[in-house]
């Protein structure tokens, strides 16, 4: 089993530019079903010769029966992109998109509510379920391997590193979720340790935080009163100078909340097997499960 997608998903493309060109070779490659792209000035042609061009989102999915969308639009178009595929009816849109503002985010936020839209991201290296085959956004099709530990993450990067240990330890991948490092974003923590509680083929779940906000709190009440799988969680940013952002728009400690410190103790307090290093997570996983 998987969460959010699997072989099932016929996938929607938006933004077929250079980035979005290149990223939607390697989901094809990986085995994505990629059924229709959206680009203005293409509509009639056909991306690699095999995937038809439209020019609009509802154009698309009246041809293709798309149900989950993913947007490579450029920042300052994103929040329309965003729009259009919410009011499609897409039941899950991933924007793999940098550099949104956050007053667009405070809108499509809003806009949200009493949807029936999942929205995962912006600036998140998106989903992958590799029992399936399916990829969509941008995280490495080649670093993982089928299996049931659930991985959701802030931050791209240490989720291959995260990803990257499992394997060395044995230890295979229900599915990956990166949900984006903005200070404003579709999905949460909880919502996807609701969706790992839920899934039968996940028997535990890795957990990459940051410093800045206090979605790691939240995530850690949840665990406590809701969740009956174990966890396996590591915080980065131990050493981030409070005010100054660190990467990720959202990675900045305006607060004792916002430190490492407290997102540890949090999750600890939790019964969460925290770690002070992604590169910790195979080996504590390995103790946790044996």
């Amino acid at each position: 089993m998987s969460i959010l997608i699997d072989e099932n998903t016929k996938l929607l493309i938006q933004g077929v530019g250079k980035d979005g060109s290149f990223q939607a070779l390697r989901m094809l490659e990986y085995g994505t079903n990629i059924v229709s792209a959206v680009h203005p000035g293409k509509e009639g042609k056909k991306f690699e010769n095999k995937i038809p061009y439209f020019s609009s989102v509802n154009e698309a999915i009246k041809k293709t029966n798309a149900n989950v969308g993913v947007i490579f639009v450029p920042a300052p178009f994103a929040k329309d992109a965003i729009i259009e595929q919410i009011d499609s009816g897409l039941e899950l849109i991933v924007c793999i998109t940098e550099g949104i503002p956050i007053h667009d985010m405070v809108q499509i936020k809003a806009y949200l509510i009493n949807k029936n839209t999942r929205l995962l991201g912006p600036n998140c290296p998106g989903i992958i379920t590799p029992e399936s085959k399916t990829k969509v956004g941008i995280i490495p099709g080649n670093i993982v391997k089928p299996g049931n530990i659930g991985v959701v993450s802030r931050s791209g990067t240490l989720t291959y590193e995260a990803i990257s240990q499992l394997v060395q330890n044995g230890f295979g991948q229900s599915t990956c979720v990166g949900i984006g490092g903005d200070p404003i974003n579709g999905t949460s923590f909880v919502d996807i340790l609701k969706l790992f509680e839920e899934d039968k083929k996940t028997k535990a779940i890795v957990l990459i935080g940051e410093i800045g906000g206090n979605k790691e709190q939240e995530a850690a009440n949840f665990i406590k009163t809701h969740l009956s799988k174990p966890v396996i969680a590591t915080i980065a940013g131990h050493t981030a100078p409070e005010g100054k952002r660190m990467g990720h728009a959202g990675a900045i400690v305006t607060g004792e909340s916002g430190l490492a410190s407290a997102k540890n103790k949090a999750l600890s307090d939790a019964g969460v097997h925290v770690v002070e290093s992604p590169a910790y997570i195979g080996k504590k996983v390995s103790e946790v499960l044996t």
